[in-house]
């Protein structure tokens, strides 16, 4: 039987499927339709972008700030995919997730801002880590998560899933978890593609090519992540499912001061602390040591753990993180333990006292400096993230912002050498108990804490 023209013509139309509708059996949508940029459009930059061979390809011009084509749309909570290829190692791109456009920005040339999924070709290895373009710089670098360095494959497409889903962004590079943070900084925006500035002397032409597109924004399914992995988490004072599944308790609540009492004494300080605004705040009393509240610890003690904490610094100020507490030397001032160091290295005058600069911000006070890149260390007066990882073996690591800055071995040759230079040399077995409190300083400055979190490790 013949079919009249118009029955033709609506048959075929069936098959025909807009750029950007989401078909019923998958739940996903096309963000790029393999022939066209249509529903993309380019907010910043020069580099060039073009459609190639199924690919959007970016390609890097001389002189120009960071490029981005982006979705002419905005995306609350989604799931996304996408193929990505870099063929050079001296270049880095990324996809911007829940970003929006500051036509003020950058001189009046405008801006993209927000969180951004890295694709890093250099041998940093990066890929996959989460980074806050143009306002708060690296959230999730993979110094968290060094096994997942290993992910990406240069020269070769990548395969990346990107969640999205209420405050947990996370990230998934060739399968393998790579990235787990929760902010709630933007709650939708576009997607960009990003090529990535490059030097005067640089050579332009460098490529990233980006193909399969795609996004769900129903019906939303996570992937399991994998276990034990850890959680940058920016909401105040609380831990996300995930984290409690994998073993993490607050060792403050954000409203009183459950867990803690002073050091050397029955309860709490009845003066000298705050708790206000979710924070544990000592007062200022001109910079004398321990002579207000004096130093506070939690209840209990710990032996292998990995703790993470904020902390607030007013300038000039001078405070502490001292774990392995033991309070049994008794002695006047701050109570002894390992410290990892708080403090304005600019303004107060400890950070040149010591050797080599071991009292500075994050190093183990007295004994081993650290090593800061300064793109790292927040302002005064911004919160900073220390944390403090203590394994089974007695291998030691201090981070700053995301960033290990020392590793030491407790209890080897090289760290009682270390003591045996130091003012903690008259404390037999300094540094080496086997378990103790978790201690925050009062050294007469002002200086606030929270989001502390502690994870026992066996």
């Amino acid at each position: 039987m013949k079919l009249t023209r118009s029955i033709m013509l609506l048959a075929c139309s069936a098959f025909i499927v807009p750029a950007f509708a989401q078909t019923k059996t998958s739940g996903w949508t096309n963000l790029f339709d393999g022939k066209t940029l249509n529903g993309w459009k380019q907010a910043t930059g020069k580099a060039k972008y073009e459609v190639v061979n199924g690919n959007i390809v970016g390609t890097t011009v001389t002189g120009s700030p960071n490029s981005f084509l982006v979705t002419e749309k905005e995306y609350g909570d989604f799931i996304l995919e996408a193929d990505i290829r870099i063929e050079d190692s001296t270049f880095n791109s990324g996809i911007q997730l829940r970003s929006h456009f500051d036509p003020d920005g950058n001189d009046g040339k405008g801006r993209v801002y927000g969180y951004q999924a890295e694709v890093d070709g250099s041998s940093r290895a990066w890929s996959g880590g989460i980074y806050d373009e143009a306002r708060r710089d690296w959230l999730y670098p993979l110094t968290l998560h060094p096994e997942a360095k290993k992910a990406f494959k240069l020269n070769g497409y990548n395969h990346y899933r990107i969640e999205c889903i209420g405050s947990n962004i996370r990230t998934f590079v060739n399968g393998q978890s790579v990235a787990y943070l929760v902010d709630d900084a933007d709650k939708k925006g576009f997607i960009g593609l990003q090529v990535h500035a490059i030097g005067k002397n640089d050579k332009a032409g460098k490529k990233v090519y980006f193909k399969n597109i795609r996004i769900q924004t129903a019906n939303l399914k996570p992937e399991a992540f994998a276990k034990n992995i850890f959680v940058v988490n920016k909401q105040l004072n609380t831990l996300s499912d995930y984290e409690k599944s994998n073993g993490w308790k607050l060792l403050f609540d954000g409203q009183t001061t459950n867990g803690w009492k002073g050091a050397y004494k029955p309860g709490f300080p009845e003066q000298g602390w705050k708790v206000e605004e979710g924070a544990m705040t000592v007062i200022s009393s001109e910079g004398k040591e321990s002579a207000n509240g004096g130093d506070i610890v939690t209840i209990d003690e710990y032996s292998a753990f990995d703790l993470s904490f904020e902390f607030k610094l007013t300038p000039g100020a001078n405070s502490g993180v001292k774990y392995f507490v033991t309070l049994s030397e008794n002695n006047p001032g701050s109570a002894i333990g390992l410290e990892y160091q708080v403090l304005d290295d600019e303004l107060h005058p400890d950070a040149k006292l010591g050797r080599d600069g071991n009292r500075t911000l994050s190093s183990l006070y007295d004994l081993i400096t650290a090593k800061k890149d300064p793109r790292f260390v927040r302002k005064i007066g911004q919160w900073n993230t220390g944390r403090v990882v203590v394994l089974p073996n007695n291998h030691v690591e201090h981070y700053l912002n995301g960033i290990k800055v020392l590793e030491y071995e407790r209890g080897s040759k090289s760290f009682r050498d270390l003591v045996a230079i130091s003012k903690y040399k008259v404390w037999p077995n300094f540094g080496e108990a086997p378990k103790g409190h978790i201690l925050l300083q009062d050294h007469g400055n002002e200086v606030s804490f929270r989001n502390i979190k502690i994870k026992t490790l066996k």
